[in-house]
C-alpha cells in the first residue's frame, strides 16, 4: 500500500488540486478552459520532453529555454527578411541543433559536466538571440500558413497538442521499445556497466542532449507560431518550469526516475495550477510560490520513500 501510495502519490495530489480548483474557481471546470489548460501544456511538455530524454542520459541540459528562444528569433527574422517559412523554421531547428552539438561536443569530447557545459550554452544562445533581434520584439507579419501551426485545429484539437501527441509518442516509442532507447537509459542508470556490454556510452549522452535541443527547438517554433510573435525572452521561464515538471514526473509512475508519463502529467499540474490560481484572481508571483511548497512536498515524499527501499533490507 505505501508503495502504490509513493507511486501515485503525485497523482492524487494533482487530483485534489484539480477538485479544489473546480470547486472554488469560476468556470475552471468548463470545456474551453480545460482545453487551453492543456493546449498552454503542450509548449512546456514539449520542451520537457527532451529534457527528460537528456536526464535520461544522464545529463542536465540547462540550455533548453535559451534553445528554444534562438530556434524562435531564427525563424522570426528570416520571415521578416522575406524568406518562406519553411525555409526560416528549418534554419531555427538547425540553429537548435548547433546548440545541441556545442553541448554534446563539450560534454564527451571534453569532458566538461553538462551543468557547467549547457550553462554556458544557454548563455551564448541568449547572447545570439539578442544580437540577432536587437533587443525588439517580431510582432505581425507571419504567414497564415505557418500561424496556423500554433493556432489551427484538427477537428476540435488544437494543433499544439496534436504536435504534442505526436512527439510524446515518438518519444515513448524510441525509449521504451528501441534498442537504443534501451541503451541510452542504461546509460544514464549505470553509464560503467553499460560502457562494460559494449555500448557507447558518449554517444548515447551525446544522442540524448541532441534530441533535447531539438525538442527545445521545436518547443520555440511552436510557440513562435502560436503568439505570431518572437522576442528573446520568449521562453525565458520554460527552463525552471521544465525542471519542476520533470521533478514532480520523478514523484510519479516510476519513483526516482525521469519517465515520459510523470513530466506530461507535472506540465499539466503545472498548467492546471497557474489558470486556477490567475481565475481566482491571485498575483502572478504565487503561482512560483505554490508551485514551489508543491514541488518540496512531492520531491520531499519521494526521497524518504527512495531512502527506505534503498537501506530497508539492511536494517
Amino acid at each position: 500500500m505505501r508503495a502504490q501510495l509513493a507511486r501515485f502519490g503525485t497523482v492524487i495530489a494533482a487530483l485534489a488540486l484539480f477538485a479544489a480548483l473546480a470547486l472554488f474557481a469560476p468556470n475552471f471546470t468548463a470545456p474551453a478552459n480545460l482545453l487551453n489548460i492543456v493546449k498552454q501544456a503542450s509548449y512546456l511538455a514539449i520542451l520537457a520532453i527532451g529534457f527528460t530524454i537528456a536526464l535520461l542520459a544522464g545529463e542536465l541540459d540547462l540550455s533548453v529555454g535559451q534553445v528554444a528562444t534562438l530556434a524562435s528569433v531564427l525563424c522570426a527574422a528570416l520571415v521578416f527578411s522575406g524568406q518562406p517559412w519553411p525555409i526560416a523554421a528549418l534554419a531555427g531547428l538547425l540553429g537548435a541543433l548547433l546548440c545541441g552539438v556545442a553541448n554534446a561536443v563539450a560534454v564527451t569530447r571534453f569532458k566538461i559536466p553538462s551543468l557547467i557545459a549547457t550553462l554556458a550554452t544557454g548563455a551564448i544562445a541568449t547572447g545570439c538571440a539578442f544580437l540577432v533581434t536587437g533587443g525588439v520584439a517580431f510582432v505581425g507579419r507571419f504567414p497564415r500558413a505557418f500561424v496556423s501551426l500554433g493556432r489551427g485545429t484538427l477537428g476540435p484539437v488544437p494543433l499544439p497538442i496534436v504536435w504534442l501527441s505526436v512527439l510524446f509518442l515518438a518519444a515513448l516509442f524510441f525509449v521504451k521499445r528501441t534498442r537504443t532507447g534501451a541503451a541510452l537509459t542504461a546509460c544514464g542508470e549505470a553509464p560503467e556497466a553499460a560502457r562494460l556490454v559494449g555500448i557507447d556510452v558518449a554517444r548515447m549522452k551525446a544522442l540524448g542532449l541532441l534530441l533535447s535541443a531539438l525538442c527545445a527547438g521545436l518547443c520555440g517554433l511552436v510557440l513562435t507560431a502560436a503568439l505570431a510573435s518572437s522576442s528573446p525572452t520568449i521562453a525565458s521561464e520554460f527552463l525552471m518550469r521544465a525542471i519542476a515538471a520533470v521533478l514532480l514526473g520523478m514523484t510519479t509512475i516510476e519513483p526516482g526516475r525521469p519517465n515520459l508519463f510523470g513530466t506530461l502529467l507535472g506540465t499539466v499540474l503545472i498548467a492546471g495550477l497557474a489558470n486556477g490560481l490567475t481565475l481566482l484572481g491571485f498575483p502572478y508571483y504565487v503561482q512560483d510560490i505554490a508551485l514551489g511548497l508543491i514541488m518540496l512536498a512531492s520531491v520531499g515524499f519521494a526521497a524518504r520513500f527512495l531512502e527506505e527501499a534503498a537501506f530497508g533490507g539492511a536494517r
